[in-house]
């Protein structure tokens, strides 16, 4: 077969349905093989970094890698946000880009770019194919490393010349997923720290939804009775309804649950990189404290703090051993005390606009249903108040990318179509994407789309008032009639101002079979969670 056929094939041998492309010339023949097996869908965007944001979100809902194509170093470059993002969040990415032909390369070709180098810093391996019969080796490859270990990116280089050669092909099976065990002598070790704990906690990250182990977690915190506090953007990974659940460890926490680790006496955390935010700029844990750090990659142990008890395992199966362990609890105050901060921090006193907005969409989504975001200070109330108490609901990005929200949704609609898939945007991150509302119009992929409008962006403009205040300068916007441009490209779209409005709104949105877009006229001094900007203001000049 041709090496464009045998790509393809490798794409059919790990299952996956769906693959995401701005089409290019350098790869036609990739294309054409796509179109001539049945099993895959090719959808194609309306730029790169929508395609990269579809491919990702796709990974992080179906569990298997995402796949995305694009042509030579202009596509790359376009789609490099995705690349990011997924290296930064551990999500599995298999990228194809078209390359110049062989005979050209090295002399500033066409939108040529050495891959290598340009991609080398944000994914786990880069490579260029230049032999047909290697192609089912490398791309297979690719596809295990993407997989295995700390899961991410990798991005393949294919010569415009190597496309359409023949080989005969030899193909392996899909790769399983290698899940290392702890050691017995690394049981015992957590067992001692835990027996002499009397304030521990769990921090749970990505790694646990990757292992597919939010099961075992919730059999672990039950039989040892410990609190569990999620990672940044990692909500999903225990239901926060649970009585063992203490809250998220995001941007702008409240004082309560930033206690809750630093008073523990024990730490353990399963499957987080303890990330800036996770760890409140790297502030939160103190050398008092016993670390036990379990991550499937060895080189994650350390890197942020050096643990205690460092064990390389997969997230499910050190905690299934762990179940093992003879410890009797006695901390039951304790998680009891922490689970009471957390159910305050949910307790308002000024039950703002955007708090209504998360009420109802707690009340009105099914359980199900799962939620993605963009960067902005709109998800502060996401983040603080919304619910998740179902595994799989939550994908957003822990790179903090603007205009992942919509095109993500897109992906996860795609691998969960049985799902209803509800993304939150600002207006400064959905501009960013909002074309790739079209491609959702144009294969009738029905998500539903939330956008705060404010006209300016949010999140800096706070950061701009709290260092220098009335110097607004660049985080105004231009007014974008958002629910008008929807229409105009097909989709259904409501305008509310109103809470009541909102919920009128989503309540229709749920219903039709649609792409949809919610609009909010937001009010622009409701600029965060715990502070108006006149209010960022006079303290700013009060303390001064």
């Amino acid at each position: 077969m041709t090496s464009a056929q045998a790509i393809v094939e490798c794409i059919k041998l790990e299952r996956i349905n769906q693959v995401f492309c701005v089409p290019g010339e350098s790869y036609l023949p990739v294309m054409d093989a796509i179109y001539d097996e049945s099993s895959i869908e090719l959808k194609s965007a309306r730029h790169e970094g929508g395609a990269s944001f579809m491919a990702e979100g796709f990974a992080k809902a179906s569990g298997k890698p995402g796949v995305v194509l694009a042509t030579r170093g202009v596509g790359g470059s376009n789609l490099s946000i995705g690349v990011h993002t997924a290296y930064q969040d551990s999500t599995p990415l298999v990228v194809f880009l078209g390359q110049v032909h062989s005979q050209f390369r090295g002399r500033e070709g066409f939108q040529e770019i050495e891959l290598e180098q340009f991609f080398g810093p944000i994914t786990k391996w880069v490579v260029e194919i230049q032999h047909p019969e290697r192609v089912p080796e490398l791309v297979q490859r690719a596809f295990r490393i993407a997989k295995t270990g700390r899961p991410g990116p990798v991005v393949i280089s294919l010569p415009e010349d190597l496309l359409m050669k023949k080989a005969e092909m030899v193909f392996t099976h899909s790769v399983n997923r290698p899940c290392p065990r702890p050691s017995l002598k690394e049981v015992h070790e957590v067992e001692r720290r835990l027996r002499r704990a009397e304030r521990p906690v769990v921090i749970a990250g990505g790694g646990v939804k990757a292992a597919e182990a939010e099961g075992v977690l919730l059999s672990f915190a039950e039989k040892y009775k410990i609190p569990v506090m999620s990672a940044f953007r990692r909500h999903d990974v225990f239901p926060n309804e649970h009585s063992k659940y203490t809250g998220h460890l995001g941007l702008g926490m409240k004082r309560q649950l930033v206690e809750t680790v630093n008073k523990a006496d024990v730490v353990l955390a399963v499957g987080s990189r303890l990330s800036e935010v996770t760890t409140q700029d790297y502030s939160l844990l103190t050398s008092g404290q016993s670390l036990i750090h379990i991550d499937i990659d060895y080189e994650t142990l350390g890197k942020v703090y050096p643990p205690d008890v460092g064990i390389a395992a997969d997230a499910k199966e050190a905690l299934t051993c762990l179940l093992s362990m003879e410890v009797s609890p006695t901390w039951e105050v304790w998680a009891e005390e922490r689970r009471a901060a957390y159910v305050q921090s949910l307790h308002v006193n000024n039950k703002t606009s955007h708090y209504e907005i998360i009420s109802i969409l707690q009340k009105c989504l099914p359980e199900d249903a799962i939620i993605t975001n963009d960067a902005g200070n709109f998800a502060g109330w996401l983040h603080t108040y919304f619910q998740f108490n179902k595994k799989q609901t939550y994908v957003g990005p822990t790179s903090g990318a603007m205009g992942y929200g919509m095109p993500a949704a897109i992906g996860v609609k795609l691998a969960r179509p049985e799902c209803k898939v509800v993304s939150l945007s600002g207006d400064g991150g959905f501009m960013m994407t909002f074309q790739e509302l079209e491609t959702a119009v144009r294969y009738n992929i029905p998500v539903i789309s939330v956008v705060f409008n404010n006209n300016m962006y949010g999140t800096i403009r706070m950061h701009q008032e709290l260092q220098f205040p009335n110097k607004t300068i660049g985080t105004d916007l231009g007014v974008v009639p958002f629910s008008r441009l929807a229409r105009e490209v097909g989709a259904v779209s409501y305008l509310v101002k109103k809470a009541d409005e909102f919920e009128q709104a989503l309540t229709q949105a749920l219903k039709v079979e649609k792409p949809a877009v919610i609009e909010i006229d937001c009010d622009r001094e409701q600029i965060s969670v715990s502070s108006t900007i006149g209010q960022i203001r006079e303290r700013t000049f009060g303390n001064s």
